[in-house]
């Protein structure tokens, strides 16, 4: 979009950076802001020249700081020939013009930051016009800027009056674009919604891969999944939703979802144009909340990502915390934890080694037995090998060979897989119980 890419420029590689963490009474208690925000401007490939924290009690109307802070920064960015100076604050589109005059150079709250990143990393139809959204709606409230063409007006021969401003036909055209782009990803929408009806009929059990980004939420479903998903140790390493059928011990046939990961304060922009694919954790049989154990400050973590949960209304579907990256912790064995009702609600494994991966199948079946069926079949000779995929995926109870050589299971798996069986050759029903 012509307009789009005039008014935002996309930050560089080689831009020349400054970071100013603004600490406020509000984020003091957040021990880790300063270390994120560094991590932040690392992922989106800045150069980042120097970092500074300025400590404030309140935030002042005209340029968030002080003028005396400003005229410091403005002679700092001088002297080190700056391109960028970054806010870790949410800056006022008033703020963020006057800072750019005062300081001579491109100025960029954490949310604009967040959202350069995201259109990094977004690969996808629907993440790039997830992301293209967020951005505009942005975009539409920094139209103050003193930007000289905004200030001419369109007039001539045959017109009637001034005409219409440029800033009139800058808001116009963005929203026409935000209409435009709802317009195909309400489409996209429609498609997911498809997808989750078809799961619902079939009873396919849904779990969903949740938590802080950088938590080794790809890495886990890689595993699970045998799929290819990138992951990396950075922030937002993957943006866009991916989902996979797998076969699941003791379980058998389900499907996982990766989902974006969260951030404290992730701007609201993005909370609305991601809905669709935070739909998946909502509508998720298991939650799986995804931790880093070896992170210290993973205490405030768990609790900002449970947060945006209960935002995105995915609060009442049934959660397992799973602390990962226990290899890197000293002398570490992987464990599940239950609470005093007996149920497993913390599994400690490692996604990179695989140690502990069957506890988390075990936490999954205990968790999915409400969509579990205990069964008694019979396989007929020739379709022996069925009894052997069995013994990969289900709880067999009981096997013998009856008098006429075949093999009569009892069985406990879920009601799609149990269908699924029953559609091959070979395979009766004997008798369902539904597991309670």
């Amino acid at each position: 979009m012509e307009l789009f890419d005039k008014q935002k420029e996309a930050v560089g590689q080689g831009e020349r950076t400054l970071l100013v963490y603004v600490e406020l009474p509000t984020n003091r208690h957040i021990h880790n802001g300063r270390d994120e925000f560094l991590e932040l401007a690392k992922s989106s490939g800045l150069n980042v020249i120097r970092d500074l924290r300025v400590a404030r009690n309140n935030a002042k109307a005209k340029h968030f700081i002080g003028s005396g802070k400003v005229e410091e920064l403005a002679a700092l960015v001088k002297e080190l020939e700056l391109d960028l100076v970054i806010f870790s604050s949410e800056l006022s589109p008033s703020q963020e013009r006057n800072l750019e005059k005062d300081l001579e150079c491109q100025v960029m709250d954490r949310t604009g930051l967040i959202l350069d990143i995201f259109s990094l990393r977004a690969s996808s139809f629907e993440g790039k016009l997830q992301v293209e959204l967020a951005q505009l709606r942005h975009l539409s409230t920094r139209l103050v800027r003193g930007w000289t063409h905004l200030e001419r007006q369109k007039g001539g021969i045959g017109l009637r009056g001034p005409g219409e401003t440029q800033l009139e036909t800058d808001k116009r055209l963005i929203a026409v674009r935000i209409k435009n782009i709802s317009k195909r990803l309400e489409k996209v929408h429609k498609q997911r919604d498809l997808g989750r009806k078809s799961r619902l009929k079939n009873a396919l059990p849904m779990i969903a891969l949740a938590g802080y980004t950088n938590a080794g939420k790809s890495t886990l479903f890689n595993y699970i999944t045998k799929a290819e998903v990138f992951a990396n140790d950075q922030l937002f390493a993957t943006l866009d939703s991916t989902i996979r059928r797998v076969i699941l011990p003791a379980s058998g046939e389900a499907v996982i979802a990766d989902t974006v990961g969260f951030i404290q304060n992730l701007p609201h922009d993005l909370v609305a144009a991601f809905k669709s694919t935070l739909e998946e954790t909502r509508q998720a049989n298991v939650l799986l909340h995804i931790v880093d154990a070896a992170d210290e400050y993973k205490l405030e973590k768990i609790e900002q990502v449970q947060a945006i949960i209960f935002d995105i209304e995915a609060d009442k579907v049934p959660s397992i915390l799973v602390m990962n990256k226990i290899d890197c912790l000293d002398n570490f064995e992987p464990r599940l934890d239950r609470d005093e009702n007996g149920r497993i609600f913390r599994v400690w494994i490692s996604a990179h080694t695989g140690d502990g991966i069957e506890f988390l199948y075990q936490a999954l079946a205990e968790q999915l037995s409400g969509m579990m069926t205990r069964a008694k079949i019979q396989i007929d000779v020739k379709s022996a090998y069925i009894r052997s995929e069995i013994h990969n995926i289900g709880y067999i109870h009981n096997e013998k060979v009856d008098d006429f050589g075949q093999w009569v299971l009892e069985i406990n798996v879920t009601h799609h897989y149990l269908s699924k069986l029953l559609s091959l050759k070979g395979v009766t029903l004997l008798w369902e119980q539904k597991t309670q």
